[in-house]
């Protein structure tokens, strides 16, 4: 099973992009904080999130930098080699359900 659930922030604004099949795909960074228990301090993990359709279109109109969402989705990983013969991945969170919990001026 394939299954991600995150909490965190909105790290920038929501990128829009229309296609001309008429689909819609919003992309934005997510800051996921967890506690670290060797250095005893609290550690930033920041993730790719994309979404696509209605929720894209929900993503585009309400998140916003420092925006606190929850999501659930599927983690998507993509390996290439790079003309220079180095070898990249790409993990990326594909969205599924959104949920707006507050903003950074609620906190």
């Amino acid at each position: 099973m394939n299954s991600v659930v995150i909490v965190g922030r909105c790290g920038q604004d929501p990128e829009m992009k229309y296609f001309e099949s008429g689909k819609v795909k919003t992309t934005f960074s997510l800051a996921v904080n967890r506690w670290d228990t060797k250095t005893k301090s609290e550690i930033t993990d920041w993730f790719n999130v994309e979404f696509w359709d209605k929720q894209a279109e929900v993503a585009g109109e309400y998140v916003k930098k420092g925006r606190q969402v929850a999501l659930d989705g599927k983690l998507v990983v993509s390996s290439w080699t790079t003309p220079q013969g180095e070898n990249r991945t790409r993990y990326l969170i594909r969205g599924i359900n959104l949920r707006l919990l507050g903003s950074k001026a609620d906190s």
